[in-house]
């Protein structure tokens, strides 16, 4: 298949585009020319401004594509500077659970409806993240309504390539003796692997499946479970106190994604317990290596 990937050299979307090119798949990446990949010849690729709607025209004019898939689309105007200047079959857009407008066990996707929600255009910087990603969802399923698409939804997606650390975060303070403030111990959290994120974005791009669907894994983890076998793992002990740096989780309740539609179309996620524990080992290791330099 011809296939267009905004947001593929980084985090879960390189898993999405391996697995794409595994699949033997003919792949385009379109980017600011800026970050590197290691794709070498097996991807073709496309400069772009991604806000730029005279960019975008000017790069995708008589060009189609069997799939696109967006992990880009922050905002309504986003999807909207998008599928006004690019063709193609099928739309996958990375959405997030920060749609829902409360965090709880057992979410599913009707709980934030973007077919009925208030469509308004918007950029990033006018409304909150959750806002503008529930105004992109809406774009998407209410004014492209002729347009075969998806919107996944995922949790906090980890893994040992994860930018943002926020897992990380917990090993190395605890490591280096640094005093943290929690205030979300018992709190039952959800995450997704990020190769498992990337593997069903390819699968859900050939799937026939139209909508939102929840992606995580299977199972939840509390922020003291991580804190105790961090504890356990080094034989240092965490350091509390309320005047200290936040816990990069702190303020987060309980929340679970129901996978059921995901199930549907024959997907299953990994079960969180069979690799959380994995990646908190690389983490720990990976503090203590820092630690020595």
């Amino acid at each position: 298949m011809n296939v267009l990937v905004l947001g593929g050299t980084r985090f879960f979307g390189v898993h999405m585009v391996r697995e794409f090119i595994k699949q033997g798949d003919d792949v385009t990446l379109a980017t600011r020319g800026l970050a590197k990949d290691d794709f070498g010849d097996s991807v073709k690729r496309i400069k772009i401004e991604r806000t730029s709607d005279e960019s975008l025209k000017n790069a995708f004019l008589g060009k189609t594509y069997d799939i696109v898939c967006d992990n880009l689309s922050y905002c309504s105007n986003d999807v909207k500077v998008l599928l006004d200047n690019v063709k193609c079959k099928r739309y996958i857009m990375t959405s997030s659970a920060s749609v829902y407008h409360e965090f709880k066990l057992d979410l599913k996707e009707e709980n934030f409806d973007p077919f009925t929600n208030e469509l308004k255009w918007c950029g990033r910087d006018d409304f909150s993240y959750d806002e503008i990603k529930r105004q992109a969802e809406t774009a998407l399923f209410r004014h492209y309504t002729s347009q075969d698409s998806a919107a996944v939804r995922f949790p906090y997606v980890v893994g040992s390539d994860d930018y943002t650390q926020r897992l990380y975060y917990y090993a190395e303070h605890i490591v280096n003796s640094k005093p943290m403030n929690i205030d979300n111990f018992d709190e039952k959290i959800a995450f997704i692997r990020s190769d498992d994120a990337g593997k069903f974005l390819v699968y859900l791009a050939k799937s026939d499946y139209r909508g939102t669907i929840n992606a995580c894994a299977q199972g939840t983890i509390t922020i003291k479970e991580i804190i105790d076998y961090i504890e356990n793992k080094t034989n240092i002990k965490v350091i509390y106190d309320k005047n200290a740096e936040n816990g990069t989780y702190n303020g987060t309740p309980s929340f679970y994604l129901n996978t059921e539609k995901a199930d549907s179309i024959g997907y299953k996620f990994l079960s969180l317990n069979s690799w959380i524990y994995d990646l908190l080992d690389e983490f720990i290791i990976l503090a203590k290596n820092t630690e020595n330099h």
